[in-house]
């Protein structure tokens, strides 16, 4: 082999790891001086954002962390949490973004599950948080982030994020990771079980799908991004460091309302968003509008949109793009990839075929609907039912602390969904049913048998099984069927629910009777939820 020689060889000059912290690197070099976060009242350009993260990254590494250390966080959509997504993989350590809505006592269990050394929390949450700490038994440098937006609350770490700041070099030197491979974030899932399960993200596959971003959406440079999709989800979808790329602006809501986002869309000119369904029925259902001039691209992921709010969106001046994936596969791996032809289709149409997951992003290598008994791919005729199996290099590394889950979900060299789909003739994926029962209300993930574990806690209960409930506002709420053994009211188990569940995971509507089952006794849940359909 003539390419095989000493002068073709790897080195420095011609290769390096691909990570997102080549990103922060140009942007502060090329564009310092175009406008970064919008977030309130505050406005930061570009050079400022550069300094506030290197600050950030020498303040930790003074501090002893380092790589494969665990920097956890507990935040809304503030600039903060977005400087922890350019920090923190500068020192080869792992950013854990979670879920603001979860309970004290799952906190706890990601804490320690994941060996987190530093915990950065926004005060709105410390009581939680406080709680979460003194249940895992970790001592951890706690620090307390104080939104100039926020709410307030009560200060429970050792210092603040700004005097943490303060401690740090704004012409801290960071380098790229040894390895692209090397662990960039820690995200965890419900799946199916009553502990949640930690995702492993690479820096490969984190700027990978970043990369993907912007193919995927034919995103221009210098976007004005607004943050209704959290942060703390599978990192926002690798968008912190895609709009970084494009030396965009970054707008913060501490949390999405419809009067908020129209001020967004009209006085800082918003060109893009992300956000579950919730979000389109908050904007098309408003009471209140404002009039913008420009275009705005919407990408939509979770429950499938109903066709008649893609179309009241596309008629309001709002691009909707659906996408579908996973926290396994950094968010969204799949597209609902627009066709030119389907422009000549009539609205009602168009919203249809739009609704469809669609087929596999541009750098994804593939993604398939299999047969799980056979690993064959299923025929393209939008009928036979297989499950979504995805391979590539925006796929996870794997479960942590887990290698039996993992070799499971990486059966035959493939990273297997455990959702239900169909394949269309034109090769689009559709969602058919969830294998693995996870009901998804306003785009977070809750797992049914976490649900039914709190019911069972109560001596009443005898048997139940949790399923989807359409739900106008959410997409989708928990319904729990009962079976009783004992006295108990709807509001006896709703009560028994809130003391064990978080706001969004506790069950919406008890109805008590006889389950339908097997002949081996399995509840059949797919009975259940076409009862629940026929009565919404």
């Amino acid at each position: 082999m003539i390419y095989e020689g000493p002068e073709l060889a790897r080195n420095a000059a011609n290769h390096t790891a691909l990570s997102p912290v080549s990103i922060l690197k140009r942007v502060e070099r090329v564009h310092p001086e175009l406008p970064a976060q919008i977030h309130g009242r505050i406005r930061r350009n570009w050079g400022e954002v550069a300094e506030r993260c290197k600050r950030l990254a020498s303040a930790l590494a003074q501090r002893g962390i380092g790589k494969g250390d665990t920097v956890a966080l507990i935040a809304p959509n503030i600039p903060e949490a977005l400087e922890c997504a350019l920090a923190v993989p500068m020192l080869g350590a792992v950013l854990n973004a979670n879920n603001t809505r979860l309970d004290a006592g799952t906190i706890a269990y990601i804490l320690d599950h994941g060996d987190a050394r530093v915990l950065l929390v926004d005060t709105e949450f410390s009581a939680m948080a406080d709680e979460a700490v003194a249940q895992s038994g970790l001592d951890l440098l706690i620090v307390d982030i104080e939104d100039s937006e926020g709410p307030g609350g009560e200060k429970i770490g050792t210092l603040t994020y700004d005097a943490l700041l303060a401690e740090g070099d704004p012409n801290f030197a960071y380098s790229l990771p040894e390895d692209e491979w090397d662990a960039l974030a820690l995200n965890y899932t419900s799946g199916t079980t009553g502990r949640p399960k930690g995702v492993v993200y690479s820096h490969r596959g984190a700027w990978t799908n970043a990369v993907n971003n912007v193919v995927t959406w034919e995103m221009p440079h210098h976007p004005v991004y607004l943050w209704t999709l959290p942060l703390f989800h599978c990192n926002g979808w690798c968008f912190p460091w895609t709009i970084t790329m494009l030396a965009g602006t970054h707008v913060f809501l501490r949390a999405p309302r419809a009067d908020a986002i129209y001020d967004a869309f009209a006085d800082h000119c918003v060109t893009h968003l992300c956000g579950a369904p919730i979000i389109m029925s908050m904007i098309s259902g408003a009471s209140e509008k404002r009039d913008f001039p420009q275009k705005i691209k919407m990408m939509t992921a979770a429950a499938p949109p109903p066709a008649s709010v893609i179309a009241g969106m596309e008629a309001m001046g709002i691009s909707v793009t659906h996408v579908y994936g996973l926290t396994e596969v950094y968010g969204p791996a799949v597209v609902c990839a627009e066709k030119p032809k389907w422009a000549a289709l009539p609205s009602e149409e168009q919203a249809t075929l739009k609704a469809r997951q669609g087929v596999a992003y541009e750098l994804q290598e593939d993604v398939l609907v299999l047969n799980p008994d056979t690993g064959a791919p299923v025929p393209w005729d939008g009928e036979t039912l297989g499950e979504i199996v995805f391979r590539g290099n925006i796929v996870m590394k794997g479960y942590l602390k887990a290698p039996q889950e993992t070799a499971k979900a990486f059966k035959d060299g493939w990273f297997w969904s455990g959702d239900i789909a169909v394949q269309h003739v034109d090769g689009y994926i559709e969602i058919r049913d969830r294998s693995k029962d996870i009901i998804i209300s306003g785009g977070e993930n809750i797992s049914s048998i976490e649900v039914e574990k709190a019911l069972y806690s109560h001596p009443a209960v005898s048997l139940c099984a949790v399923v989807a409930m359409p739900d106008e506002k959410w997409g989708e709420v928990p319904c729990a069927f009962v079976e009783l053994s004992g006295d108990a009211t709807e509001s006896d188990l709703l009560v028994h629910a809130k003391a064990r569940l978080a706001g969004y995971q506790r069950p919406k509507k008890v109805i008590f009777g006889e389950l339908p089952k097997t002949t081996t006794g399995k509840i059949r849940k797919n009975e259940l939820r076409d009862l629940v359909r026929s009565k919404s």
